[in-house]
């Protein structure tokens, strides 16, 4: 029986796809970014995504990994019938952005063109004023500093985020992972899928998945009080403790932990470690096969009913329905 899917795919025409990079770029990320772009071709049996590298003048860049490439056009060159721009860049970025670099992203954007960021590829997007009043990311050690000269840019530490015509990643792996979800946006999930099988990837991980973040820089100057009741609700998911046993172990008084939290997480513990044991279950529920019942328990929950009751309430949706999503 014929693929239907590729025949679909034998009369789209090829997009366009620009890649700059900028000096201290990541061969990682950038790799991670083309490379699927390439299988899907090789996957579909034609071209379903035409690549070309840009830099900032047309000379060779050199990698964070001191390996050079050579682009073939500098920015602003021959850049009329690009569908999508890639910004490849280091993070923190090396050097101050060239007006010229500038005009020619608001230029683009003016245009219509898709415009990606990938690790600091996105604090570039963001200098730009490209990014204003859409969801973006980079990455995590980045995201307090942008967002405090960005409040306009709507920042999460999540992996990817994909807002209408604006790709934004953390860099590395996460690149991959948001190219294979375009491809699955453009031409079905079903090629997305195998893409991802060529690269012996277990799953495409969904946008809304977190960053790690060292738990030390997830709270900041944080008193160690704090830190070690994080650690303590962490290490306990299965057999949860109450909010008095953690003051206990800790040596303080119950207010006195509730007040940490609400100063320091907006929050209060007992909803902070709900939410900790929640995500551990999304996690169990994407990456794993056991039963909805068995992940209950796993994660601290003595019933599937009020397991399901709480999930619903957290991400709209039954751990059932996640799973089949």
């Amino acid at each position: 029986m014929p693929d239907l899917l590729l025949e679909s795919l034998a009369h789209t025409p090829p997009r366009q796809v620009g890649v700059l990079l900028l000096p201290g770029f990541s061969l990682l990320a950038q790799a991670c970014a083309l490379e699927p772009l390439a299988v899907a071709s090789q996957m579909a049996g034609r071209r379903l995504y035409a690549p070309v590298a840009f830099s900032l003048d047309g000379r060779a860049v050199t990698s964070a990994a001191e390996m050079s490439l050579s682009p073939s056009l500098g920015a602003g060159d021959d850049d009329r019938d690009l569908d999508l721009l890639l910004v490849c860049a280091p993070s923190p970025l090396a050097a101050a952005l060239p007006s010229s670099l500038v005009d020619w992203l608001k230029r683009l954007a003016g245009r219509g063109v898709v415009l990606g960021g990938i690790a600091g590829g996105a604090e570039v997007l963001a200098l730009a004023g490209v990014l204003d009043g859409y969801r973006a990311t980079l990455p995590w050690q980045r995201v307090e500093a942008v967002g405090q000269d960005h409040p306009r840019i709507n920042l999460s530490p999540q992996l990817f985020e994909i807002d209408r015509d604006r790709l934004t990643c953390g860099g590395g792996t996460s690149a991959m992972d948001m190219v294979m979800t375009l491809i699955g946006m453009h031409h079905g999930q079903r090629l997305a899928e195998k893409v991802s099988e060529h690269f012996v990837c277990e799953r495409i991980r969904m946008a809304d998945e977190p960053q790690h973040v060292p738990l030390r820089s997830r709270l900041g100057h944080a008193p160690q009080s704090l830190i070690d009741a994080v650690s303590l609700m962490e290490a306990n998911i299965e057999e949860p403790l109450t909010t008095h046993e953690l003051a206990e172990h800790l040596g303080i008084s119950r207010r006195q932990l509730e007040r940490l939290y609400k100063k320091y997480l907006q929050t209060v513990p007992s909803r902070y470690y709900l939410d900790l044991r929640l995500q551990e279950a999304r996690k169990l529920l994407r990456e794993s096969d056991r039963a909805v019942g068995d992940i209950a328990l796993q994660t601290g929950f003595s019933s599937g009913a009020h397991f399901s009751t709480a999930y619903r309430n957290h991400f709209g949706m039954t751990p059932r329905e996640e799973r089949l999503s």
